[in-house]
């Protein structure tokens, strides 16, 4: 059973490209995630905003979908998630920035 997320992409008033993601992000709906990262990254090569403020879990799984587009991504994240980003390493490739 897959858990429960919503992926949603839009353009902010500033132009970036923002994939928000709701709920868990787990081995059940990882691939999920990193289609919609795929699809979402610009090929212009603006850094795409994933905003993982309402994200309540995080696993490996999700770590390992962000880690291909660390270069192209900038990350907002709560403070639930900003050690588990900076523990796994990803915060020393990407942007990171607190909610």
């Amino acid at each position: 059973m897959s858990t429960s997320l919503t992926l949603t992409t839009s353009d902010s008033p500033d132009g970036a490209r923002v994939l928000a993601a709701v709920g868990e992000i787990d081995m059940s709906n990882a691939s999920a995630f990193a289609d919609a990262l795929a699809e979402a990254v610009r090929p212009d090569g603006e850094p795409l905003v994933v905003d993982l403020t309402k994200v309540e879990y995080l696993d490996s799984a999700g770590l390992a979908a962000l880690f291909p587009h660390a270069g192209r991504i900038a990350l907002i994240a709560g403070p639930l998630l900003e050690p588990l980003l900076t523990i796994s390493g990803l915060a020393d490739l990407t942007t990171v920035r607190s909610a």
